[in-house]
């Protein structure tokens, strides 16, 4: 899935536990009548993505759809949704972000 708007907030980076961080950051989506903010995360080495962009970039995020129960002291099961962020890319943006692979010009025959 993929969502576009300007970045509202860039939240730190969250150490969960010693093998899981996360970051989280808002995106609105500049609507005219009823402007939406909707809050991302990124996981794990994907919270580096939010160093290349500041707050005000407009940006296109791809991002997962996940969700989970869990089921509180009392018994009762709650649900939970987080959208995901695999990419980040500034809308515009010419810059190849992914590493470009290399030919060597050096071969034997």
């Amino acid at each position: 899935m993929e969502f576009t708007g300007t970045i509202e907030r860039i939240g730190a980076i969250v150490t969960v536990s010693d093998k899981f961080k996360k970051r989280d950051f808002v995106i609105n989506d500049g609507a005219a009548s009823y402007p939406q903010s909707v809050i991302f995360e990124a996981h794990q080495d994907r919270v580096d993505l939010l160093d290349s962009v500041k707050v005000g970039d407009e940006v296109s995020v791809k991002f997962n759809l996940k969700g989970r129960n869990w089921t509180n002291p009392s018994g009762e099961i709650k649900t939970f949704n987080t959208l995901q962020a695999w990419a980040i890319v500034k809308v515009g943006s010419t810059k190849v972000t992914e590493r470009e692979v290399q030919v060597q010009d050096d071969l034997p025959f």
